[in-house]
């Protein structure tokens, strides 16, 4: 039985827009327990729900047998149970690395829509069903026992029994009258006040009662009323359920007909379908980045690559009685590095065959593999990322190649694939293809910060040439990770002013820069603006530069989207950072300007 471990799940959803403006769904997922973090992205927001699903049903799997091991270890009469474990999922993953190639042949790597689809039936149940329920637990009122009015005395009962001297002696017998007759009125007159008392009381139960019935009817109805509302909502509920599901469902067949006239970012889309879908043991990322051509039909795959420093070295676990301890055994380096080039090629082939696989459109026809790696250099001890594999593949001669017989190195190479004799030195290579840099607004750009002293107003200083400062800065900030930022022509038009180049496959990309030599708060218009550029430049990233500060509606504005303010204090900081001092005097530039009017 699966556990829930949804309390270690965190997600941040947010949406941006392509180049082509349509809405893009990211989810940043996080499982609190494993400590690791993901950025999902999808067009569909149902295909996106479906990834973040699945990913984390791994997490939560990976977490369950780490607390199943952390168990078992914690526990010293398991430790021959701990070692048996071990040895046994220590020789299933070196089984599943020598068969990462071979699983693949046995899958169909094509995306079935009929599974992209949600035929799920609306759970929630109808709360209507509870009506009867809480109507039972209302208490209905009992009729009131009504107490009986005694029966009127009888004047006949008070008749005085007269003898033969009362008789004669009329004043004997008129006194025994009397007597009857003051006792027959004083028992009526009480049986009159009992009557009284008695009929009142069995008016004010009477009262009580129907106040009762009517007070429970109102609760009846109060309650009907509300699980009337209730039945209201949860129908509006399941109407947007099942409307939203039909939407999604339509952008799957959307997605399905876009990417058979193969639209560019169905094609993608579709694409990373395919590599999600690809199943690999938890030390390989599985992270990517792809671009696509539809004239050339080429496809431009930017792959995660695990680190030599990840691989999976145990072979077996032994436990040693006389110690009362447990003894790894791990292959050696030379095996090892022997293991990981293989793993690379695999990998490559793998990835190359899944999507030549997959495409049923005939969208592909050409595909070139970046596999980049990072990892810490030895020489300097500082993370590096490099691309160590290289390789074009044309879908007609790849199709050719039978997988299950060759040798993965001697194929890549047959390929023309490029690569170091030894992938698991991590030599860093030229890619065979890259982001397209090439742009004719770009100018030649020359230095200022050799002009800069502690006293120099950036303020004050010539807007053109404030350009050519944001390049040079960002320039030392981009060169250490291997960047590149270029000026554009000058026009003074708040457009694009450098352009920044990031080679990280995942995090970086083509990077919009923006330069405002202000002297009043910028506000959000210009960021708006920014924005624009970015989708239209089909940027990943915007940064816009003042002299100034940002309004309010500015840092609002700029939330959940791909764009970065940075005001006078934080460039100032930034020159200083690379051993530069300047200065910011707002007043001053105000009264240069006027001087110069």
């Amino acid at each position: 039985m699966e556990q829930n471990f949804e309390d270690l799940h965190k997600i941040k959803e947010y949406t941006e827009y392509t180049r082509s403006y349509d809405e893009k769904y990211i989810a940043e997922i996080q499982h609190l327990g494993l400590g690791v973090f993901r950025l999902l992205k999808d067009l569909n927001k149902k295909i996106l729900d479906i990834k973040v699903e699945e990913q984390f049903r791994k997490w939560d799997k990976q977490w369950g047998r780490n607390i199943s091991r952390n168990k078992l270890q914690a526990d010293k009469e398991a430790s021959l149970n701990i070692a048996k474990e071990r040895t046994t999922n220590a020789q299933k993953e070196q089984q599943d690395i020598d068969k990462v190639l071979l699983f693949t042949l046995e899958i169909d790597d094509t995306i079935d829509w009929k599974t992209l689809k949600d035929k799920k039936k609306y759970k929630t149940p109808n709360p209507k069903i509870k009506l009867e329920s809480e109507l039972d637990k209302i208490k209905i009122p009992q009729k009131p026992n009504f107490k009986e009015i005694p029966n009127e005395p009888l004047k006949s009962n008070f008749q005085p029994q007269l003898s033969i001297f009362d008789k004669l002696i009329r004043p004997l017998g008129q006194k025994k009258i009397d007597q009857s007759n003051n006792q027959f009125d004083s028992v009526k007159t009480q049986w009159q006040i009992e009557k009284d008392k008695i009929e009142k009381e069995n008016i004010g139960a009477q009262k009580s009662y129907e106040d009762s019935i009517k007070s429970t009817e109102k609760q009846k109805t109060e309650i009907a009323f509300k699980y009337d509302r209730l039945e209201q909502k949860w129908n509006e509920n399941k109407a947007h359920y099942y409307k939203t599901q039909e939407l999604n469902n339509l952008k799957v067949e959307e997605l399905k007909t876009l990417y058979t006239k193969h639209n560019p970012e169905s094609v993608i889309q579709y694409c990373e379908l395919v590599l999600n879908n690809s199943q690999y043991s938890d030390f390989i990322p599985k992270d990517f980045d792809l671009d696509y051509n539809k004239e050339s039909k080429l496809l431009l795959v930017e792959y995660v690559l695990p680190s030599p420093e990840l691989f999976p070295t145990l072979l077996e676990v032994k436990y040693i009685a006389t110690k009362k301890e447990l003894r790894e055994v791990h292959l050696t380096a030379s095996k090892v590095a022997s293991k990981y080039d293989t793993l690379i090629y695999n990998i490559t082939l793998r990835t190359l065959h899944e999507l030549f696989e997959a495409d049923q459109a005939n969208a592909i026809e050409l595909i070139v593999f970046n596999g980049w790696v990072k990892s810490i250099n030895k020489a300097t001890g500082k993370m590096e990322n490099s691309c160590i594999v290289s390789i074009q593949a044309k879908k007609e001669e790849f199709n050719e190649i039978n997988l299950a017989l060759v040798a993965s190195k001697a194929c890549f190479r047959n390929l023309k694939g490029i690569g170091s004799s030894k992938l698991s030195g991590i030599v860093a290579i030229q890619p065979i293809l890259q982001i397209n840099k090439d742009d004719k607004r770009f100018i030649a750009s020359y230095d200022v910060t050799n002009t800069l002293n502690e006293g120099f107003n950036l303020a004050a200083m010539d807007w053109e040439d404030f350009e050519h400062l944001i390049r040079e800065v960002f320039e030392k900030e981009f060169s250490s990770n291997g960047g590149e930022v270029k000026v554009t022509k000058a026009s003074r038009d708040g457009g694009v002013d450098a352009i920044a180049f990031d080679p990280d496959p995942i995090r970086g990309g083509k990077i919009v820069i923006q330069a405002k030599r202000y002297t009043n708060t910028v506000g959000v218009s210009a960021v708006r603006d920014l924005y624009g550029t970015v989708m239209n430049e089909g940027a990943t990233k915007g940064i816009l530069v003042t002299t100034a500060n940002f309004g309010p509606d500015a840092y609002e504005f700029v939330k959940s989207k791909p764009l970065t303010l940075i005001n006078g204090a934080n460039l100032l900081y930034l020159l200083e950072k690379y051993g530069h001092t300047a200065k910011i005097d707002i007043a001053e530039a105000r009264r240069l300007q006027k001087e110069n009017q």
